[in-house]
């Protein structure tokens, strides 16, 4: 059901009641969607899961530029805009030390955990100008000549044994010789971005280490710095300028990308890079995130502790899993696996301590299986061997036709040689296995339904109703936890008060420059425009100029045809105004944040005829949204909406 229960303890929850302050900074993204209003509930929040303090955001990615905050439990803005040189790195890293800061001015000797994710480089792909500029040129060359390079490095490095093979290019990633000079020029770009993004991670993180060494606290800090999955394909053949065309089911393409290269990583896109880079960020292996290859599924992990590994700088070649860090940890600082937290009895710890490993680098691998399952696909490692089968969902295909590969992954790192039909036996026994540890772990049944899954009923942050009341100043509220108005017929009613010397603003609105809509006061006159997917923005204005005094504001939307209608917009039950709007966004208008506010416009403005937040300055105090209709959204764009926020 998407929630992690309370018999599995988080390793905050164990060190806070072992004397420990426990910091959150950066994703959380471990509450359901319909869990992260502020109407919570909050005990799936980083303060319900043991941590003592938070600054970050709950989604699965947010804006760079603009993101969607919250301290502790509460919502809150940026502290500063992009103008004035803010991105969110720079701010959880902030954050970061200041939390230790304050715990080590009152207590010094109290030890501290720090769970530190930023939302990079996770997509969109955000960076300062002069991180991005470092790079120009560097991958004019392409993701093939890059794929080998990458490979030579990394066996010169140790990283990967000195026989291992570059994975074949599959067939639908383009090979570099046969793009045109347009796509070259818009595809080097986005990986400059790429780039420029990763080392502003690494110098950020550079500057929570330097914090560390100025204390005197680096040497008996253990350190743990792991990525999450494989490199992101989620960006497509061509990439993209913004997220929303993808999740609103509308192709990107060349020539957009091309008008937009120079904002690529700014304020002015939402982007992210095509998938020929991400096979290449996961050279030399297989395939990429959402997959169970190892292109999905195999990271570096790096761990430091002067005080504690005396092998330092070294390379360890144990196979090992995420979920063996928690048991590392405690093992670590001597801390006994606890059979109750907060009143709950404890699963059995699954993971298997990599402690060993630390001084002892040539210790044969303690752990002696791994399975892996994401969709239908599935995996298991056992003993320098893996069987692996891909599944392709959504298509009714029995999961007994899958055709699976196997590896001996100990000596073939990047899968390049299947062994299925030489090694039968192998292959059937570790087949049974993978079986064997699914019922073991409650993988089953196997379940590949994705799109079949969207028109699905599922948790809601409160019942659908066909009438909205929403209040000025109240938290933005996520999209999935609001009133629905795709494709489909809906009112907006305000009551406001304009002073004598008149009054301007946003009246409602919700989404972003890159999909959303928007009811303002400019210029003196009642205005609604509607911004499809940032390719064009619909603009309805009042005839006439709105009076001073106490008004009635009314905005009407009429479907006449799928994603498309009339909008009207009135004072005083007057109509005053009305135009066409040939295109609505049909399943999208937040990417991360952006929610429907009343008296202002959240994060990125949705129309480029004012800035945000463009605070209404009369006097209003709650907006009506009344609906009609059920609301229709495409099955496939919305599930890809889902998968692509991970």
């Amino acid at each position: 059901n998407g929630r992690i229960p309370k018999s599995a303890a988080f390793i905050s929850e164990i060190l806070r009641q072992n004397g420990y302050n426990t910091f959150a900074i950066g994703k959380w993204h471990l509450a359901p969607a319909n869990e992260t209003t502020a109407a919570g509930p909050y005990e799936r929040w980083p303060l319900g899961r043991g941590f003592d303090r938070f600054y970050g955001f709950l989604g699965g990615e947010t804006n760079q530029y603009y993101p969607e905050l919250v301290y502790d439990n509460h919502n809150t803005e940026p502290p500063a805009t992009p103008e004035e040189g803010y991105h969110l790195t720079n701010d959880l890293t902030d954050k970061a030390i200041k939390f230790i800061m304050d715990q080590k001015s009152v207590n010094p000797d109290k030890p501290f955990f720090l769970y530190y994710a930023p939302g990079a480089c996770h997509a969109p792909h955000h960076a300062p100008r002069e991180f991005i500029d470092k790079y120009k040129g560097h991958f004019s060359q392409g993701w093939g000549k890059w794929r080998t390079e990458i490979l030579e490095r990394q066996k010169k490095m140790g990283v990967v044994p000195q026989g291992t093979e570059l994975s074949p290019r599959p067939p639908w990633v383009q090979e570099w010789a046969t793009l045109t000079d347009d796509e070259k020029k818009v595809f080097s770009r986005m990986m400059e971005v790429y780039a420029g993004f990763l080392e502003h991670t690494d110098y950020n993180i550079g500057r929570l280490i330097d914090y560390f060494k100025d204390t005197g606290m680096l040497d008996n800090t253990i350190i743990f710095l792991v990525s999450d999955n494989g490199a992101s394909a989620e960006g497509g053949a061509n990439g993209s300028i913004n997220e929303n065309l993808f999740f609103n089911g509308i192709p990107n393409s060349i020539e957009e990308n091309l008008k937009a290269l120079d904002d690529l990583g700014s304020p002015k896109t939402y982007n992210h890079y095509p998938w020929g880079w991400a096979l290449a960020g996961n050279s030399p292996l297989k395939r990429w995130k959402r997959e169970v290859h190892q292109g999905g599924i195999c990271d570096p992990l790096i761990i430091h502790w002067p005080n504690g590994i005396n092998d330092k700088g070294t390379i360890r070649k144990q196979y090992h899993h995420a979920i063996d860090i928690y048991p590392t940890i405690l093992e670590l600082l001597e801390l006994d696996t606890p059979e109750e937290v907060n009143g709950y009895t404890q699963k059995p710890v699954e993971g298997t301590s990599l402690a060993y490993s630390l001084n002892a680098p040539e210790t044969p691998t303690k752990k002696t299986s791994q399975y892996y399952e994401m969709i239908g696909s599935r995996a298991i490692w056992q003993d320098g061997w893996k069987a692996v089968t891909f599944h392709q969902p959504d298509q009714g295909i029995d999961f007994d036709e899958d055709q699976w590969e196997l590896y001996k992954v100990s000596e073939d790192f990047s899968e390049s040689h299947d062994l299925a039909n030489e090694e039968p036996r192998k292959l059937r026994e570790l087949i049974d296995l993978w079986w064997a540890e699914a019922g073991r772990y409650n993988v089953l049944p196997l379940d590949d339904r994705m799109i079949k899954r969207i028109p699905l009923p599922r948790p809601q942050a409160s019942k659908e109703k066909s009438s909205y009341t929403l209040f000025a100043g109240a938290a933005p509220i996520n999209e999935t936890a609001t009133v629905n108005t795709h494709n489909r017929s809906y009112a907006i009613s305000a009551d406001v008060e304009i002073p004598d010397d008149g009054a301007e603003g946003v009246v409602v609105a919700q989404g972003s420059k890159f999909g959303g809509f928007s009811l303002f006061i400019q210029d003196k006159h009642l205005k609604y425009v509607h911004n499809y997917v940032g390719l064009q923005e619909y603009e309805v204005s009042s005839d006439s100029e709105l009076p001073t005094g106490r008004l009635h504001l009314g905005l009407e939307f009429h479907k006449n045809g799928e994603n498309q209608g009339n909008a009207s917009l009135f004072i005083n039950e007057q109509k005053v105004g009305e135009g066409r709007i040939p295109k609505t966004c049909p399943n999208s208008y937040s990417l991360a944040g952006e929610g429907l506010a009343v008296g202002r416009d959240v994060g990125v403005e949705v129309s480029k005829s004012y800035k945000s937040p463009f605070k209404f300055t009369g006097n209003l105090k709650k907006v009506i949204i009344d609906i009609d209709g059920d609301g229709e959204v495409d099955a496939q764009t919305e599930f890809d909406r889902a998968m692509r926020q991970q």
